[in-house]
């Protein structure tokens, strides 16, 4: 336990010099070995991403499949296995990538949130999230150390990394699954706080592997400041810019407009030492949510569609191609990751089903807890922060990404497997029986 001696020399502001140097860094580094692949090559890789997405939304619509399985493979198709993109040159590159993928999944989900629905369920999501965050950290860490043989720093942060589900998986899983609208918004919004809880905190070890050292106080003092800077800045900004946005003459440019402004956020939140993820979701919470803010706040606002297509053909261009980075990040170098992996994330699942157990009430039916239970992916915030050991030179760097991508991979499989279960339970009769309410029951009133 020699790795948990108190730094009491040890300022929290260095967390986000220390995220600046690596970004400098990233900045500076130059791909050697030559271009990731020549023009046409990536053209016709974009190509058949595009056409893959397309065709694994659609397939999720009929199967249950999740089409971020279809994309992971792909990655690994033109990656590892036939060498088209060198998996090398990607790494340079997805530190930049995943930040606009972050951005723009979080404000997404913040945009198909009903603030009604998250404020009836949100003791619900929060505690779902800190115990399956919690149990998830502490069984992974234990695997770690003693399968592994790594130090506790180590594998605690291994277990921050893969710690929570997947916001960019889980949004779009619970759009086509019918189960009830406020179970909607407790797993979107539980996967988006873990999120969050796994990058602030991944951030922070970071920082304590690379010094070999772990100070509490510093844990409770950054998380304190980005959950402050997050919903100060989300709020402070969305409030505001739901008025201002409906005082244009010209509409044609709103989105853009409002993308801006989501950019400067993010820029004004990782200054100020959050990551950008809450501030992106509370950003997009308040515009998503402008017409019934209006009326609180006594405000006119015009018909504006809040279906625009711009952003969700941007929202599914970042979310395919970053699945498919994912899968070109991966290596099968090591049989043990690949063993650890898959066996870890059934672990995981189990402590899921406890997790449902404990949190959830007979207010919700047996459809909505098999599908609660079931929703356990990794994705977009662990497939990011496991490129950082490596640019940051920590040891076993290289096994994050292999391990992470199992994780990922073996996750979603017993997600989908679990989804595949729950569509054979019928949602109950009676809204006594549950939060989901049938058709017939809906006709009746």
């Amino acid at each position: 336990m020699e790795d948990f001696i108190p730094l009491s020399n040890f300022d929290s502001s260095s967390i986000l010099d220390k995220l600046t140097e690596l970004q400098d860094s990233i900045g500076t580094l130059s791909i050697q070995d030559g271009p990731i692949a020549s023009a046409h090559v990536i053209l016709l890789a974009a190509g058949v991403v595009i056409f893959l997405g397309v065709a694994g939304e659609a397939f999720f619509k009929k199967t249950g499949i999740p089409d971020v399985a279809f994309l992971m493979i792909l990655g690994v198709i033109i990656g590892p296995v036939f060498g088209l993109i060198q998996p090398e040159a990607v790494i340079q590159v997805v530190p930049y990538f995943a930040a606009l993928a972050l951005i723009i999944i979080m404000f997404d989900g913040g945009l198909n949130l009903d603030i009604k629905h998250v404020i009836r369920t949100a003791h619900f999501s929060v505690t779902l999230a800190v115990l399956g965050f919690i149990l998830s950290v502490a069984m992974i860490t234990f695997a770690a150390h003693f399968a592994l043989g790594w130090l506790w720093l180590e594998s605690i942060l291994l277990g921050s990394i893969v710690g929570g589900s997947s916001s960019a998986i889980v949004f779009g899983l619970v759009r086509n699954i019918k189960i009830s609208e406020e179970t909607k918004s407790m797993l979107s919004f539980e996967s988006a706080l873990t999120d969050i809880l796994a990058t602030i905190i991944a951030f922070i070890l970071f920082e304590a592997v690379f010094a070999g050292h772990f100070d509490l106080q510093t844990l409770e003092e950054t998380l304190g400041r980005a959950v402050i800077v997050g919903l100060v800045l989300g709020f402070g900004v969305g409030i505001p810019w739901m008025y201002v946005s409906t005082k244009f003459g010209n509409a044609q440019h709103a989105y853009m407009l409002t993308l801006g402004i989501l950019f400067v956020l993010f820029f004004l939140a990782n200054s100020f030492g959050e990551s950008g993820a809450l501030t992106a979701l509370v950003f997009g919470l308040m515009i998503g949510n402008k017409r019934h803010l209006s009326k609180i706040l006594r405000f006119k606002l015009p018909k504006i569609e809040m279906d625009d297509p711009t952003h969700n053909q941007l929202t599914f261009l970042v979310r395919s191609f970053f699945f498919v980075f994912v899968g070109l990040m991966a290596s099968f170098g090591q049989v043990e990751y690949l063993i650890f992996g898959i066996f870890i994330t059934i672990a995981v699942y189990f402590g899921r089903i406890f997790v449902g157990k404990v949190t959830l009430t007979k207010r919700f039916s047996l459809l909505d807890r098999a599908v609660t239970n079931a929703m356990i992916p990794r994705g977009l915030a662990a497939a990011v922060l496991a490129t950082y050991p490596i640019t940051m030179g920590i040891s076993n760097a290289e096994a994050y990404p292999q391990i992470v991508f199992f994780i990922i991979l073996s996750s979603v499989i017993i997600t989908t497997i679990g989804l595949g279960k729950s569509k054979k339970i019928p949602p109950p009769e009676s809204v006594e029986g549950g939060f989901v309410k049938s058709n017939e029951d809906s006709q009746r009133k």
